[in-house]
């Protein structure tokens, strides 16, 4: 019998599109960028069992060679995807390996803040061990009711600790975690 794992699935396209679009409102600079190895770390040890890394791209023909090359460093296991113009290749893929992880016994971990996902994961909620993982204020409303079924949500950047620089996000502050100084 295999030891239980934890299937850590990275939507890459979604998590970059939102810090740049939503949070900084310009493409990130390189130090504004999650470290991908944060990530992992926190996910193994969330549950205290080894981590697989998915790490789902959109290649669109071209492999990025650097950015797989680091990936692979870091432990991650690359899944560059092409497809029609029309086809959202990583939410596509994402789906199809939550589908399979249904088959399955291990844990899941989703990073993205895509509502796009909700009745993939859901299907695993209750079932296993599941979490997401993204921005507070920017994931998708539809995750609420995952969330109710017990779903744990992790903030990129307060819970899991992902960057070395501090976003400029607009939050909600728990009146325990108020500093005024922040603000003077």
């Amino acid at each position: 019998m295999s030891e239980r794992r934890t299937y850590l699935l990275i939507d890459g396209e979604n998590i970059d599109a939102t810090l740049g679009g939503s949070i900084l409102g310009r493409r990130p600079q390189p130090q504004e960028r999650p470290r991908w190895d944060r990530v992992l770390a926190f996910t193994e040890t969330l549950w205290d069992q080894p981590t697989t890394g998915l790490f789902f791209l959109a290649a669109n023909g071209e492999m990025p060679m650097p950015f797989v090359q680091a990936l692979l460093a870091l432990g991650y296991r690359p899944v560059p995807l092409s497809g029609a113009p029309d086809q959202k290749v990583v939410d596509i893929a994402i789906q199809r390996t939550l589908d399979e992880l249904a088959r399955r016994d291990d844990d899941v971990v989703l990073a993205s803040n895509d509502g796009d996902f909700v009745p993939h994961l859901g299907a695993l909620v209750g079932t296993r061990r599941t979490a997401l993982i993204g921005f507070r204020e920017m994931r998708s409303s539809s995750f609420a009711a995952l969330l109710d079924r017990g779903l744990e949500f992790f903030d990129l950047e307060y819970d899991v600790e992902a960057f070395t620089t501090e976003l400029p996000r607009l939050r909600v502050i728990p009146i325990d975690e108020f500093d005024p100084a922040q603000f003077l």
